[in-house]
Order: C-alpha cells, then structure tokens, then sequence
C-alpha cells in the first residue's frame, strides 16, 4: 500500500468474467469491473429502493491476478480493496487528454454473505501475492515475452 494515497473497499457485482493477460515484460495482470449499487428502505413507500450504479474499474498484479482470473465470474458478488489512482492519456484521434480512475487491488474476493466458497491454498511465493517471483521450470506462463490472452502452449 502506498502512503498518503486513498485506500477504499468496495462491495458489488463482476461486470465481466475477469480478463488475465501478460504484459509485455512477462507480468500477469487482471482487469475487473466491480458495479456498486447503493439500497436503502424507502419508508413511505414500504419498500427497498436501488441508487445509482458506480461502475469500478480495478486492476489485479502477479499472483492476486491469477488468484482473480481463476477464481471468480461475471456476476459474482465481491469485496475489493486498494487504492485509488488516475490513469491518464492522450487521445490517439483528437489529441484530448484523458482520463479515467482505478482501483489498483490489494485483495478481492467473494461475499460470503451471498454465496459459499471453498478455498484452496496457492503455493507460497517467496515475497507475498504481488511481488515479483522466480517461476517454476515447468511453467508454461512464465515464457511469455509479448503481452497476449492466449496460452504458450
């Protein structure tokens, strides 16, 4: 976790099944949209009512983003915690700046208030869930060298 940065959880539904790839420096990183939608008991009218939807953007490193690609599915109901960042860049066509804010994870995982999970232990890495690590010999991932969804095999 960064210091001074803006550290949030948030609790919602998977847009999309998460999108794994490789970056072109071998790195595993995992997209994720997290839609929140706030409800609360209208009184007068007897009834629950929804808010409006917030839509999050979230990005998953290393081990975390395997754990998250393997793991969970469109729909699911989650808890995700991190950091809160700007990601900016120029428009390839107008040349505007832009601009959109993401949840950089530091854990996701299913409520357990709307379903059950059984959990399975990863193999230990040396140096936690997103460091950098050594990969097994035997690792079909490890040789990629160009960021890609498919498979080495």
């Amino acid at each position: 976790m960064a210091n001074n940065a803006t550290h949030i959880t948030v609790t919602g539904n998977l847009t999309r099944d998460p999108e794994g790839r490789f970056t072109a420096s071998g790195v595993f990183v995992t997209r994720i949209s997290v839609a929140v939608t706030p409800r609360r008991f209208d009184r007068q009218a007897g009834e629950w009512t929804d808010g409006e939807t917030t839509y999050w953007d979230a990005t998953a490193w290393r081990a975390l983003a395997e754990h998250a690609a393997e793991s969970l599915r469109k729909g699911d109901r989650v808890i995700a915690t991190g950091t809160v960042t700007t990601q900016r860049w120029q428009d390839a066509e107008s040349g505007e700046p832009r601009s959109r804010v993401v949840l950089e994870l530091d854990d996701i995982g299913p409520s357990l208030a709307w379903a059950t999970a059984t959990v399975t232990k990863a193999a230990r890495a040396t140096g936690g869930p997103n460091r950098s690590t050594t990969a097994p010999a035997d690792d079909p991932w490890a040789g990629a060298k160009t960021a890609t969804d498919e498979p080495p095999f």
